[in-house]
């Protein structure tokens, strides 16, 4: 455990939801956390700000000198092809050149993916060694940027998260709650992560990575893909809801994730299942 006697300067880039909870852990654990985003007003205290735009190099100038670790775990504002390319291959590309021109040598980058870059529909398990041949532009994008941070020169470990879902995810207990949930056919496999995972995820393979190298992908979803039609109607009956109408949007894909990769670096997940994360999340809605 002598590593988290060092005092790592960990800079997180796209310092949202998930980089915020995670810088906070991290500055329990006495590591110096910078958090990169456009305004630092929102930034929880104790995690040190740095107010730049990933698009406009110009403005990613007096970076920290002795920053160790990179996440880069940046959210695209909208669906957007123009704006995915800003924030993913452009802003990581725009970033990394910011830490080379100033001659910042990472030990660590840790790049936040998703699924999408999976183009599997028809209920096949997926894992990181599966065919990734996107159609979506937002999944081709992600793969380019995916490549980027692989191909740095730097010790890169991608994070592929599934569906994720937690505090101020609601869509789907949303939707139920109107009465709107999945048919039954076609069966429809989905993928999630609790955001508390998302989190939990990040910190174990940062805490990992100082002892050993680390694979380049890790697939990160929970212990159980399951049907659409399963989740809505099981949060129907939480809820106390009759689904009325089974019109809710099918969503891209069908596919079944495998987090056996994950598993064995030792990560134990908060929230195996859908069935762990959501009462918390109903609790508070119903309030």
């Amino acid at each position: 455990m002598s590593h988290l006697l060092n005092r790592d300067q960990i800079l997180i880039a796209g310092c949202g939801d998930i980089g915020s909870q995670l810088g906070l852990n991290l500055v329990k654990q006495k590591h110096q956390v910078f958090g990169l985003r456009r305004n630092i007003n929102q930034l929880p205290p104790g995690i040190q700000g740095i107010a730049a735009d990933l698009s406009q190099p110009d403005t990613l100038i007096n970076l920290p000198q002795q920053v160790d670790t990179l996440f880069y775990a940046v959210a695209a504002g909208a669906r957007d092809e123009s704006v995915y390319r800003k924030a993913y291959p452009e802003g990581l590309d725009n970033l990394l050149n910011a830490l080379q021109q100033q001659g910042i040598k990472l030990r660590q980058l840790f790049f936040v993916s998703s699924t999408a870059v999976y183009h599997q529909e028809h209920h096949e398990w997926v894992d990181e060694s599966s065919p990734t041949e996107p159609e979506s532009f937002s999944g081709q994008i992600m793969l380019e940027a995916e490549q980027i941070a692989i191909n740095s020169g730097i010790p890169a470990t991608v994070v592929r998260f599934s569906g994720i879902y937690g505090p101020g995810r609601n869509y789907m207990l949303g939707q139920v709650n109107r009465g709107i949930g999945y048919p039954a056919e076609p069966i429809r496999y989905s993928n999630r992560l609790h955001r508390d995972d998302c989190v939990g995820i990040l910190q174990h393979l940062y805490q990992l990575s100082q002892e050993r190298v680390l694979a380049p992908i890790y697939l990160a979803s929970d212990d159980e893909p399951v049907s659409l039609n399963e989740v809505s109607d099981w949060l129907a009956e939480q809820l106390d809801r009759e689904i009325t109408d089974t019109s809710a949007r099918r969503t891209i894909g069908s596919k079944r994730c495998s987090n056996k990769l994950l598993k064995n670096t030792g990560y134990r997940f908060k929230y195996p299942s859908f069935r762990e994360g959501y009462p918390q999340l109903i609790q508070s809605f119903k309030n």
